[in-house]
């Protein structure tokens, strides 16, 4: 069963498809078959959906649908929303059943008409707000998101407690990603063992490709598969997995890998040629320290000074001392994961562009375009 229908559907057409909900499973029932699905986080962070659910206290939680998808590479969970809201609808219902949620909510960094009137198609047992989120990158972390409901401040409250354990209004909040909840919906229809059969993965594919956009691919469907189907360059030597908080791959090596058997945001940029892959990490790096939210540490003094270094490499002066000093220590430290996708980032950037590192040393550039963040 497909996530992404090829045209958008209203509630008729989605119910003609899919057909209703199940009314027959209870709250552990749901919870064991999302558990036997396998189904992780597909924000990025991929934790397993079901251990999530469990750890919410039942009764007077509040569920809310996380629809912002602040990473410039990824563009899936706005093509769903668009495509099949319904699936996304029901899978906030499923996820308030599961929790004994009693308010719900769906944050987006734009309200659109076309959900609104999509909810208005709806008698749910359990109403949704839509509510617009500022379009920040870090704005759309779970514990942002709480604040952002809380207090309208959209930034990281930090790692504990937990939303789960102490969130909006000091109660259990369950934070999702939509297409992970779109994937309630269907296990919820078909049953754990037919999902794991039949399941697929949305991925954004840009960069130097004839046709970027979302795909639907069968699960572990490797990389140069992928790549073929939207006219991957031939001649493109590296790949970034994970968009601006993932890692970047030389080619031959990403090609033979599944995409979807490891945690992390599911896009793929393929690097133009002639560009220079240390230009557009810089450029990457120096927009991730921007967005920081500016009240912990690591962010607030590591990513400059990680940004400034990378820029330090471009124009020939040697920083890569600093940087294998100053790495390490951001890792783990952030109020949120916000600067451990940067370092990531930025230490494979270090390893896959080696040669370019050289270049720059050596004449003060690579004689290539940065390329655009």
């Amino acid at each position: 069963m497909t996530v992404l229908p090829r045209h958008r559907q209203d509630l008729a057409a989605h119910l003609s498809v899919h057909g209703g909900l199940p009314d027959t499973l209870n709250r552990d029932a749901l919870i064991h078959q999302i558990d036997a699905a396998g189904i992780r986080g597909r924000g990025g962070a991929g934790f397993p959906s079901a251990a999530k659910l469990r750890s919410v206290a039942p009764g007077r939680s509040i569920v809310v649908a996380n629809g912002c998808e602040s990473d410039p590479f990824s563009s899936k969970d706005r093509l769903l929303l668009e495509l099949a809201p319904h699936l996304v609808l029901d899978g906030i219902q499923l996820a308030a059943y599961a929790v004994g949620a009693t308010e719900a909510f769906l944050c987006l960094h734009e309200v659109n008409s076309r959900l609104q009137a999509a909810l208005a198609e709806r008698r749910d047992a359990i109403p949704v707000k839509l509510v617009a989120v500022p379009p920040r990158h870090v704005a759309s972390e779970e514990t942002a998101l709480v604040h952002f409901l809380s207090a309208g401040d959209a930034r990281p409250t930090g790692k504990f407690p937990r939303p789960i354990e102490r969130g909006l209004r000091g109660r259990p909040t369950l934070v999702q990603n939509v297409e992970t909840l779109a994937r309630f919906a269907i296990v919820a229809r078909i049953g754990a063992d037919r999902y794991r059969s039949v399941h697929t993965d949305l991925v954004t594919v840009t960069g130097a490709v004839t046709r970027p956009g979302v795909l639907e691919v069968p699960a572990d469907t490797p990389v140069a598969t992928i790549l073929a189907r939207v006219g991957g360059s031939v001649t493109a030597q590296a790949v970034l997995i994970g968009g601006y908080g993932g890692t970047w791959m030389p080619r031959s090596l990403a090609d033979p890998l599944p995409l979807g058997r490891e945690p992390g945001l599911s896009s793929l940029y393929l690097l133009p040629e002639p560009n220079c892959g240390l230009g557009l990490t810089a450029n990457i790096l120096s927009g991730l320290a921007a967005e920081s939210a500016r009240q912990c540490g690591p962010c607030m003094f590591g990513l400059p000074a990680v940004a400034a270094d990378f820029a330090e490499l471009l124009t020939g002066r040697d920083s890569t001392g600093r940087l294998a000093r100053r790495l390490p220590l951001l890792s783990g430290r952030g109020a949120c994961a916000h600067p451990d996708g940067a370092v990531r980032l930025a230490a494979s950037a270090l390893r896959v562009f080696a040669a370019d590192v050289r270049a720059h040393l050596a004449a003060g550039s690579c004689r290539v375009t940065a390329g655009a963040a």
